[in-house]
Formats: structure tokens, C-alpha cells, sequence
């Protein structure tokens, strides 16, 4: 759980900056974090992509097409569940509170809320714990992502709402924790069945498409394509 773990640090460092630091990123910092975060988004989805198509070309194609159609179904199933609703619906509960803040003053319980539900809302949330569980070498990289996007959100929000941000770490680390024991605990059933592949190479394509959100190229309803990671395993387990 080193991606779990470096997630929760991103936070409290993040928070206690917020605390001990009165001026807010310059344009500049903003900017440079920004395309940083972007580009290490577009690398890590893609080597995750490239590491888990392999075989011959007729087999690369085939597993490529088996991730493409996990994506679009995935899609449809989330689009029915609302997932992405959902997702903006915990987005204008952050606004929210955050324009109370700015009137009533700080809020222990508002910053401990907002702030948990945002990050663990967010779908690299799933992506980062689920490759964790799924790796053989046990680390995500995609967590140093995160990790930098919740520390530079939470020094906005303790800022506004105060030290309960900080706190959030803790909710955090028992959400995709959870997720990482999970994936993990599943991971010797679905290496012996050649699934962990599909699992990982959907997942490096919608890391990718994190950075085309980060870099404001396409928006994307990540949040309704997280059913993908479940059906590609399926696809593959009957199109052997």
C-alpha cells in the first residue's frame, strides 16, 4: 500500500502547507504542476497499456479490441448507474460548502467531508488502488498523480475550511485501501485465468484519459467508464 500510503502524505503535506504558507501558487507554479501532472498521466497510461498487450500482432489486436469494447460498454453500464451524475453531484456539494465557508468562516466537519469526498470520488482514485492491487511489484505510479492533485487541493481547502482537511487523510487511506486488498486478494484467481492483463491495459487507457482531462484537450465522464474495469475480465474470460 506505498501508493495509498504517499496519497495520504500528499494530503497532510498539502494541508499543513495551506496552514503555514499565506500566499496561494502563482500562475506559473499552477501552470507548471498542471502540465507536469498531464504528462506524467499520458506516460504512465500508456507504458500500463504497452506492458499488458503482448504476444503476436493478432494477439495484440485481439486484446486491444477486447479493452475497446470494455470501454464502451463500460460507458453504457455507468452512463445507466449515473455514476458520473453521481460523481457532479458530490462536485456541487464541494461548491457548496465552499461558498458557506467563504460567508460563515471555517468549518472542521465541512473541510473533513468535502475534502474525503472529493478524492476518494475521484475515478484515478479506483485506477491508481486498483492497479496497486493488480502490479506484482505492489506500487502505482499513477498514485504520484494523485497524490500531487489532493496535496495542491488541499492546501486550497484548509485554507477555507481549516485543519479538518488534514483529517481526510484517514477516510482516504481506509477507501482505497480497501479497493487495493481487494483487487489484491483477487489477483492469484485472475493471473491463473490470463485476466490481470486486460484489467490493467483497460485501466492504462483511462489513466491516459486523465491527462486529456488535466490538460483540458477533451472532457471526459470518467466516472461512467469505471464499469470497464469489470467487464474486461469478463470479455477476455469468454473469448479465449
Amino acid at each position: 500500500m506505498i501508493g495509498v500510503a504517499l496519497n495520504a502524505v500528499g494530503i497532510v503535506v498539502g494541508g499543513i502547507a495551506g496552514l503555514t504558507k499565506n500566499k496561494s501558487l502563482t500562475p506559473a507554479n499552477e501552470s507548471f504542476f498542471k502540465v507536469a501532472m498531464g504528462a506524467a498521466a499520458v506516460f504512465i497510461g500508456l507504458q500500463l497499456v504497452w506492458q499488458n498487450l503482448n504476444g503476436s500482432f493478432g494477439t495484440v489486436l485481439k486484446q486491444l479490441f477486447i479493452v475497446l469494447l470494455a470501454l464502451g460498454l463500460g460507458r453504457f453500464v455507468g452512463h445507466l448507474l449515473h455514476l458520473q451524475k453521481f460523481s457532479n453531484s458530490i462536485g456541487r456539494y464541494a461548491t457548496s460548502k465552499m461558498a458557506a465557508a467563504k460567508m460563515r468562516g471555517q468549518n472542521f466537519n465541512d473541510g473533513f467531508l468535502v475534502c474525503a469526498s472529493l478524492s476518494c470520488a475521484n475515478p484515478l482514485a479506483i485506477y491508481a488502488a486498483l492497479q496497486e492491487g493488480l502490479s506484482p511489484n505492489g506500487f502505482a505510479p499513477a498514485f504520484v498523480i494523485k497524490a500531487v492533485m489532493d496535496g495542491l487541493a488541499a492546501m486550497v481547502f484548509v485554507r477555507l475550511f481549516g485543519s479538518g482537511v488534514i483529517l481526510s487523510a484517514l477516510p482516504v487511506v481506509a477507501f482505497l485501501g480497501t479497493i487495493f486488498l481487494a483487487a489484491k486478494s483477487l489477483r492469484p484467481f485472475l493471473h491463473q485465468h490470463g485476466l490481470v492483463d486486460s484489467i490493467l491495459a483497460t485501466d492504462g487507457f483511462l489513466i491516459f484519459c486523465v491527462a486529456l482531462i488535466i490538460l483540458n484537450l477533451k472532457k471526459i465522464e470518467l466516472a461512467d467508464y469505471v464499469p470497464s474495469l469489470a467487464i474486461a475480465p469478463v470479455i477476455t474470460w469468454f473469448w479465449k
